[in-house]
């Protein structure tokens, strides 16, 4: 399996790592650590260094309770680090769901549009479709950032972003969109309760069903600080296991934070599928 993109064929063989560069000052996680040009730039290489499979840049927080961003803003914080990143040599994605955006990262070389909104706002979808072949994501979110988690979802979480995803997915591929160019996301944070999120994981393994790959965003989220007291800095061992965790359920890329702890922790768990691969050998007694 693979992921098309603009310069890329992703091989989505092994586990692919998306490292993630927030060019914002209020972001959840680290709001103001790379909010200049030049900090972002530095951390792109880093996360390169680090191991990083693909750099998803983002100019808009879209943590809980966010004010969405003027259009000029976004772009002013985006377009130096993406011309940038797009020298490093990894695919890079630009985390948007503006579709000016889209069109002026795609017309730069931008090889995957990662949309929290599943392409629902007005234009998104023709941005996307009229691009040759560049990736998207596509996630599940309920209601929208403002509002997400004042009323998260009721009933049976796994089958309406099934349902969702499915449906997103289908409009795509109607306007010309190629299966390889599509992977969903379940939006883990994005309007779920804490009980929700952990079922989307134990269970996640059913939205292979669709036929796309599955990308994971568990890094540093509320629902790792829930189950463990442990606040948003000191998340990075949790956000490293429930990525592998991720991965055995079938996750194909994950959205991490720290990609060095990442990259270390999936090595481990690659060692341990290998040695399930070995024969196993006979022993006298």
């Amino acid at each position: 399996m693979y992921w098309q993109t603009t310069r890329f064929a992703i091989d989505l063989s092994r586990p692919r790592v998306m490292g993630i560069v927030n060019v914002t000052p209020d972001s959840f996680s680290d709001g103001g650590d790379h909010a200049s040009p030049e900090a972002a730039i530095a951390h792109c290489e880093r996360l390169v260094h680090e191991g990083a499979d693909i750099l998803d840049i983002g100019g808009e927080s879209t943590r809980p309770g966010s004010p969405p961003l003027p259009l000029h803003d976004e772009l002013d914080r985006l377009l130096p680090v993406v011309r940038a990143a797009l020298t490093l040599g990894v695919p890079v994605s630009v985390d948007t769901y503006k579709p000016q955006v889209m069109q002026q990262v795609l017309d730069l070389g931008v090889d995957i549009i990662n949309d929290i909104w599943a392409l629902r706002q007005p234009g998104a979808q023709a941005a996307v479709a009229g691009h040759p072949s560049c990736g998207v994501c596509l996630m599940h979110m309920h209601r929208d950032p403002r509002t997400m988690q004042t009323q998260p979802m009721q009933g049976d979480v796994l089958a309406q972003v099934m349902e969702f995803l499915e449906d997103a997915a289908d409009r795509l591929r109607a306007l010309g969109v190629a299966a390889q160019r599509i992977v969903i996301d379940p939006g883990i944070g994005f309007g779920k309760t804490v009980e929700q999120n952990f079922v989307l994981l134990a269970r996640q393994q059913a939205l292979l069903g669709l036929g796309y790959p599955v990308l994971a965003g568990w890094s540093h989220k509320s629902s790792l600080g829930a189950v463990t007291g442990l606040p948003v800095r000191e998340r990075v061992a949790v956000s490293a296991v429930a990525a592998v965790l991720a991965v055995q359920r079938g996750a194909s890329i994950v959205r991490v934070h720290e990609v060095g702890a990442t990259v270390a922790a999936l090595a481990i768990w690659q060692a341990v599928q290998a040695g399930q691969d070995q024969p196993t050998e006979e022993t006298g007694q």
